[in-house]
């Protein structure tokens, strides 16, 4: 057998679109929650493949799940269905307010899909003009054209207009900033329990509750983006469960497949039946090999072990945060739930939440930004508190070199 090809970060800008500017190391194989690169240094990983890699890396219950689903079948398209996708779906409704899925590949295409429903729902209300969607500023769901325009990020976005019309943007948090535009041409409200990329702001929970009072008044379909928050990140399964507001449609992707890519649009009897046969459709959604892994990955997850663990670890986090901060005095504000957390620059600091990623890396610890002025941590939802303790004392190094 032929040795694979030779590569270096060089030839990602040689042969790759560049729409991404990654880090100047390739990782190449992971444990847990550290990996190492080609030169075999070692980091602590914060990053979580942006919040995906809900178990870390190489965890037994995916790799075990995937070998084996690898040996059976891996694809079959939609012209039939497969068995661990209906066990999936079982998992997913017993386990939540939904009755019905949809399944796809990534959050983008959950969100595609639950915001398409909402306008067929709208269509079939016999409402003339009933195609509203009201979203929200700093918004982030996703990078299809529907998608991104939905989010409330016009960096996104502004570059591919002309955009799909009839979304209106309001304040995040502003109640009164929706109830002057949803309305009875409004067919959906889409947002975040905690606004993710926007810079990990959780949603105040009389906004979701008055949303859902605002929905119901206007017969609009309450969209819950959880393609973040879901699946155990927030020390609830979902972060709906944390509000006593339940939506009319979820969308998860991220941690359900541990880091196989798989996306899942939740919704009730009351709306499934609106997508009948042919009206919307994916080629590798639901396929056994995705299915498989994210099944097992999530009846890890839903244990009272692991989302209590998810807590426990919020506060050690929190308390190792809070002692670093205390000395280094750069964060503003640390906020967030579970394993979805915020550090807000101070004004002074405004604009270096990449430097100190790219610092952090130098120090041997994977980090994220969610905006220019916050470092954002989504670790493994099971991260030893010795890796914690390990990823603060890097990440203190490289604070040492911002405050220089």
């Amino acid at each position: 057998m032929e040795q694979p090809i030779s590569v270096t970060r060089s030839n990602f800008n040689d042969w790759m679109v560049p729409v991404f500017a990654p880090a100047n190391f390739i990782p190449v194989r992971g444990e847990g929650s550290r990996i190492w690169d080609q030169e075999n240094k070692e980091y602590i990983d914060f990053a979580g493949g942006i919040a995906v890699n809900a178990l870390g890396h190489a965890h037994p219950v995916a790799v075990n799940a995937l070998t084996e689903q690898a040996t059976k079948l891996w694809h079959v398209g939609n012209g039939y269905t497969n068995e661990p996708v209906l066990r999936l779906a079982k998992q997913l409704t017993e386990n939540t307010f939904a009755d019905k899925v949809f399944f796809c590949n990534s959050g983008a295409e959950a969100n595609e899909a639950a915001l398409k429903l909402a306008r067929k729902v709208g269509l079939d209300s016999g409402v003339a003009g009933k195609s509203g969607i009201v979203a929200f500023k700093n918004a982030f769901h996703g990078r299809t054209l529907f998608t991104v325009s939905a989010g409330g990020q016009p960096k996104y976005s502004q570059d591919f207009a002309p955009l799909p019309n009839g979304i209106n943007h309001v304040a995040f948090n502003d109640l009164d900033a929706a109830k002057a535009v949803i309305n009875e041409q409004t067919c959906a409200v889409i947002v975040e329990p905690i606004q993710g990329e926007g810079g990990v702001i959780p949603a105040d929970i009389e906004f979701l509750k008055g949303l859902r009072a605002l929905c119901d008044q206007f017969g609009a379909l309450l969209i819950f983006d959880e393609v973040q928050t879901g699946v155990g990140r927030t020390g609830s399964l979902y972060a709906y469960m944390n509000t006593g507001v339940i939506p009319d449609v979820l969308t998860t992707a991220k941690a359900l497949g541990g880091g196989f890519p798989v996306g899942a649009m939740l919704t009730t009897d009351k709306f499934a039946p609106h997508f009948s046969v042919g009206t919307h459709g994916t080629t590798y959604g639901g396929n056994p090999l995705a299915s498989a892994v994210a099944g097992a990955v999530f009846e890890f997850i839903n244990t009272p072990e692991v989302l209590e663990g998810v807590k426990h670890r919020h506060q050690y986090f929190l308390n190792a945060l809070n002692t670093l901060n205390a000395e280094h005095q750069i964060f503003e504000e640390i906020r967030g739930q579970g394993l979805l957390i915020g550090c807000v620059l101070k004004a002074e600091y405004a604009g270096k939440a990449k430097d100190i990623t790219t610092w952090a890396g130098e120090e041997g610890l994977l980090a994220l930004i969610a905006g220019p002025d916050v470092v954002r941590f989504t670790p493994s939802l099971i991260i030893p508190e010795k890796d914690i303790d390990e990823g603060i004392a890097r990440l203190k190094r490289a604070l040492a070199k911002l405050a220089k």
